[in-house]
């Protein structure tokens, strides 16, 4: 895939991101350049959610791990287990928040 087709593809599902998290009750965060999101938890935890240019892929780090996504067939995919990455969103943040979260 070239760098401008991924640009998009990263830059919308950022965007999708950007707009399901402002959907969750009692969820801080931040924007910065680049798209990068930083989702702060009252337990003082820090998820970071990037794109990743040279390796074409969205990074999400968060305390209980680092995770990479690449695009498949319209979704983005983990790398090493093959879970969606609004799934592993929704799961990671509500392990944070101690209850179901959904990103859809």
């Amino acid at each position: 895939m070239d760098e401008s087709k991924f640009d998009a593809l990263a830059a919308a599902a950022l965007t999708r991101i950007e707009g399901a998290l402002e959907q969750i009750d009692d969820l801080e965060f931040e924007v910065g350049a680049g798209g990068v999101i930083e989702v702060e938890f009252d337990d003082g935890a820090v998820m970071v959610i990037n794109r990743h240019g040279a390796a074409r892929e969205i990074w999400v780090a968060d305390k209980s791990g680092g995770f990479h996504f690449r695009p498949q067939d319209g979704i983005w995919i983990n790398t090493r287990d093959g879970e969606e990455l609004f799934a592993a969103l929704g799961r990671l943040i509500g392990a944070h928040l101690g209850r179901k979260v959904s990103l859809d």
